[in-house]
């Protein structure tokens, strides 16, 4: 098992209880029962069939009642350890979606001996149990939250073990170097060589690059979960506030012919076949008139450099490829993808020329009519869905993955400098040792009981 034996104990002793369904009035509401006195607890207060007399994954209708008293009829779902979501005793009550009716359920239950789930438990015991690794355990989470296609996506393919696979494969390559370099530790006095330095300088090189792609990819895969940044920028009155509110169909920006009326940042939030983007309207770039635009201008500096993707808009009536090229200078981050937008070709009767910006392709639109903005939607789509739809990709979502890849891409540095500086086996055993344990941490083969706190506390209380 994962944790520490204490920790499982204090598991085996009692069954919890919890509502698995959101809160409120519903249809039904399904409250979970895990332990070892699961079956017993429900059975002692269900009017039906005898539960545990019945075989696993199988459904029961009756009654729950309280002494003589009937609470609501019932559907029970028996699932028997160990072929269960966390590895014990499984019971789930599917009730009438009536608060009251739920809570007095859960009442009976508790006072026939099971106790209140804490947040994330029934997961928390799934990985106790074996039925998951901590990565997957963390994938439920993240499925949950899922409020887009591709962060849907990615949470299924850590749920299905894609970035377990990931670590395993790195760290089956360094482990066998690894047992090679400490069994040389037992034949010190003999001064024999078991792992080719040659060969290990080679794997570790190889680690890194692979590390280190996981790494870049925390950049993209923060963005799938959280909402890939959209800075839409350009000079005052180029139509960034009427384009924003064009794209999410509402009037969300103030729009006026006055420049400058916008003076801080407003992000709003869209799903684009599939994708969530966070599009944020920025104040127009020019001389600052006071303090507050001054301040804006600032901001929206800071939101360009750290945007994934730069949408440079400008008015094709008055803009000149100079004064684009001088915006994108100060805007654009090495980074971040650019789009460029030519607005208001309602008012051209020809497509507008002389705006050669580096050979770009530039989208022309009006975001006053709408012409043309569903291209500039499909150039957004285009800028990530290669990387984000591969199949067989993984993105790094987690801080806490991204912190351990660190480690473990640290350790590994020192390894590389400890070969070529020929240091002694004990610290080449050493660095190795630290690689391999922060690699173990992210699919919880190492976890201190504090870091499954504070990973499951963040779940719902009955999942």
């Amino acid at each position: 098992m994962p944790a520490g034996s204490s920790c499982q104990r204090m598991y085996k002793e009692d069954t919890i209880v919890a509502l698995s369904t959101p809160p409120g009035v519903s249809a039904i509401g399904v409250i979970r029962l895990s332990g070892p006195e699961a079956i017993a607890i429900a059975e002692s207060v269900f009017r039906g069939k005898k539960l545990s007399q019945q075989p696993s994954h199988t459904l029961h209708h009756g009654w729950i009642i309280d002494g003589k008293s009937e609470v609501d009829e019932v559907v029970i779902g028996l699932f028997r350890a160990p072929h269960s979501y966390t590895g014990e005793d499984v019971v789930e009550i599917s009730a009438h979606g009536s608060p009251f009716v739920l809570q007095k359920i859960i009442h009976v239950l508790v006072d026939r001996g099971a106790r209140p789930a804490e947040p994330g438990e029934f997961t928390k015991r799934a990985f106790l149990h074996g039925r998951m690794d901590l990565t997957q355990a963390e994938a439920v989470a993240d499925l949950i939250a899922a409020s887009s296609e591709a962060a849907h996506r990615n949470a299924l393919q850590h749920l299905r073990g894609g970035f377990s696979r990931n670590i395993q494969m790195l760290k089956d390559k360094l482990v066998d170097f690894a047992s090679l370099v400490e069994l040389e530790l037992d034949f010190s006095e003999e001064d024999v060589e078991f792992a080719d330095r040659g060969q290990l300088r080679h794997l570790v090189t190889e680690l890194k690059a692979e590390i280190a792609h996981l790494l870049e990819s925390f950049r993209l895969g923060n963005a799938v979960t959280q909402g890939i940044s959209v800075v839409i920028a350009g000079q005052p009155n180029a139509g960034k506030s009427t384009l924003l509110n064009r794209l999410l169909n509402d009037e969300r920006a103030i729009v006026s012919d006055i420049p400058g009326t916008t003076r801080d940042t407003i992000e709003e939030c869209i799903q684009i076949e599939g994708i969530l983007f966070r599009l944020i309207d920025t104040a127009g770039l020019r001389e600052a008139g006071d303090t507050v635009e001054r301040l804006g201008i600032e901001r929206t500096l800071t939101k360009a450099h750290s945007s994934a993707i730069l949408v440079y808009l400008f008015d094709v009536n008055t803009a000149t490829a100079e004064q684009i090229k001088k915006d994108l200078s100060v805007l654009r981050h090495p980074q971040t993808a650019l789009v460029l937008a030519g607005n208001k070709i309602d008012q051209q009767s020809d497509v507008p020329a002389g705006f050669d910006v580096e050979g770009a392709e530039i989208i022309w639109l009006s975001s006053k009519t709408g012409q043309n903005v569903e291209k500039l939607k499909s150039a957004l789509v285009s800028k990530v869905s290669d990387l984000i739809f591969r199949p067989d990709d993984t993105l790094v979502t987690n801080v806490r993955h991204y912190e351990a890849l660190k480690k473990a891409l640290e350790a590994l540095d020192e390894v590389l400098q400890g070969l070529e500086g020929a240091t002694s086996g004990e610290l080449l055993a050493l660095d190795i040792r630290r690689a391999l344990d922060a690699l173990a941490a992210i699919t919880g083969q190492i976890s201190s009981e504090d870091v499954l706190n504070a990973i499951f506390s963040r779940f719902c209380i009955g999942k």
